[in-house]
């Protein structure tokens, strides 16, 4: 642009010096007629002045801007998700199953049988405690009844050291001898005869008032009669 100006600059000028002069003699003329006079013309010196337009600075372009950086896309993080229960073998469940009840009965059945055999133990016990008590008691009452047999005894001229018979005997609940039967002969029938007489001559004897132990021990019970001190 600036090339354009000067180029058409000085011909301008020109023409306007021209313009200038023209005016300049057509108004001297004009005004001529009216006077007379001749006067000196003055020659108007038309002063110019070359403008050289100067081009007009371009505006320095602003620095860009910086773009600002561009911001991280947020990512969400994502949910935890819970982890996949392992499969499950449901045989092996059952099976596990199964041997935990089994065992479980197993236990059960050895604690009833623990307390079955504790129990049982108790009444074993308490059971030959009373037997041998009842048995004490027993003994107590059969050598009381010997010692009457014996006292009752008459030695036959016939017995020789070593007899013995076996009798049975019968009794009620008040003692009395309802029974005397030999089992066991001696082998020598004076004697077997003088040992059930022994017993009859008695009539009766001391018996426990328990009925119990009466009926277990003394309703028929044997009795071994050897008396020690036979000659020989």
């Amino acid at each position: 642009m600036a090339d354009t100006v000067r180029a058409y600059s000085a011909p301008l000028v020109l023409a306007l010096l021209v313009h200038l002069a023209a005016i300049t003699a057509l108004h001297d003329g004009w005004f001529s007629g009216a006077q007379p006079e001749s006067r000196a013309i003055k020659p108007n010196l038309v002063q110019s002045q070359l403008i050289v337009m100067q081009p007009k600075a371009r505006p320095e372009p602003k620095p860009a801007l910086p773009k600002p950086a561009a911001e991280a896309p947020v990512v969400a993080e994502p949910e935890p998700q819970a982890k996949p229960e392992p499969r499950r073998d449901r045989e092996a469940e059952r099976r596990q199953r199964e041997a935990a009840e089994a065992l479980e009965r197993q236990q059960r059945r050895l604690a009833e049988l623990a307390q079955d055999s504790f129990t049982q133990a108790l009444a074993e016990e308490a059971s030959e405690l009373a037997a041998d008590q009842d048995l004490s008691a027993a003994q107590s009452f059969r050598f009381g009844i010997y010692q009457r047999v014996v006292a009752n005894w008459s030695r036959p001229p016939s017995a020789r050291n070593g007899m013995q018979a076996r009798l049975l005997v019968e009794l009620i609940p008040t003692g009395a001898v309802v029974g005397v039967t030999v089992v066991e002969s001696s082998g020598n029938s004076a004697f077997d005869r003088s040992a059930e007489a022994a017993v009859r001559k008695a009539r009766a004897f001391d018996v426990p008032p328990e009925s119990d132990l009466f009926e277990r021990h003394f309703r028929r019970f044997s009795l071994l009669f050897k008396p020690e001190d036979l000659l020989r």
